[in-house]
């Protein structure tokens, strides 16, 4: 039993927002796979909703733009991230994250976007697209405005969205990924449909041996999806191989990991610098070298 007092089904992006900035308290649903289980257990009984499902033709798919820059609907499902011929050419890191939520049947009604707008900080595609240093485009009654990923998570559960605001771009600029190859790492305590324990994603543009650059990401490692400054800084430079033993170490010094009921702070500590070093030779073996 849902236990809905309403539902409106938006017409466009435009009357999704007006039916947003009239009723504030109103929740956004698409594929539904997270807010139909929170309403299902109760913890949004009553709920009032706007309905994006049917925009799929101004807010679904993937497309390279002549500048190079991918841009990705949010309505594009996690299966249909996967197998974009785009996304398989230029970041298949990214589909091979996705790729790893949940099971077959939330992949295909689970959205991109929903998993970015949720701010939950064990979302697959959370990670990889904080490595990809990903824009959000969102629109509200005022016009458009872009928000950096780096600044998009604000708590748990919180991002950097109004009420009357809709998600309608995720922007990749070419130069974030051109020219690098990366490899996306999910712990979890089960093999598949599990929410990760740790997930860890690394870019890195090689220089012959050497580390040219490097973009390393973690979910769980804190209580909203995190950048490793520190760690991509001390291991710029450095041959491929001592790379990999550096990075775990320098990485403790940007996360900070919780206790939980799913792991201790302890394990997630040691994850984070295991698992560091293994997704950036993982990156590293796509892009030629013998690591």
């Amino acid at each position: 039993m849902y236990d809905i007092a309403s539902i409106y089904e938006a017409k466009s992006i435009d009357d999704a927002i007006r039916a947003l900035k009239a009723d504030p308290g109103a929740l956004v649903i698409a594929g539904g796979t997270d807010v139909l289980i929170k309403v299902r257990e109760g913890r949004l009984a009553g709920c009032r909703l706007v309905s994006i499902h049917g925009l799929a033709s101004e807010l679904a798919g993937v497309e390279l733009r002549p500048n190079g820059d991918i841009e990705i609907g949010p309505l594009t499902t996690f299966r249909q991230v996967a197998e974009s011929p785009v996304i398989q050419a230029h970041i298949p890191v990214l589909g091979e994250a996705v790729d790893q939520a949940g099971g077959p049947q939330l992949r295909a009604a689970g959205t991109i976007g929903g998993n970015v707008c949720n701010g939950i900080t064990s979302a697959d595609s959370a990670s990889t697209l904080l490595a990809l240093d990903a824009r959000l485009r969102v629109r509200g009654p005022r016009g458009e405005r872009e928000a950096p990923i780096s600044q998009w998570y604000k708590g748990v559960g919180r991002v950097d969205l109004a009420p009357y605001e809709l998600l309608v771009k995720i922007v990749i600029p070419k130069d974030n990924y051109a020219g690098y190859t990366g490899c996306y790492i999910k712990y979890a305590m089960r093999n598949a449909m599990d929410i990760a324990t740790l997930g860890v994603s690394c870019l890195v543009k090689l220089d012959g041996a050497l580390v040219d650059d490097v973009s390393l990401a973690f979910g769980v490692a804190g209580p909203v999806p995190m950048r490793a400054y520190s760690a991509e800084a001390a291991i710029r430079g450095l041959p491929i191989r001592e790379a990999v033993q550096a990075i775990g170490k320098a990485a403790l010094e940007d996360v900070a990991p919780r206790d939980s009921w799913r792991a201790s702070k302890a394990l997630r500590v040691q994850l984070v610098e295991e698992l560091s070093g293994r997704a950036l030779a993982g990156a590293a073996r796509k892009g030629g070298a013998a690591v």
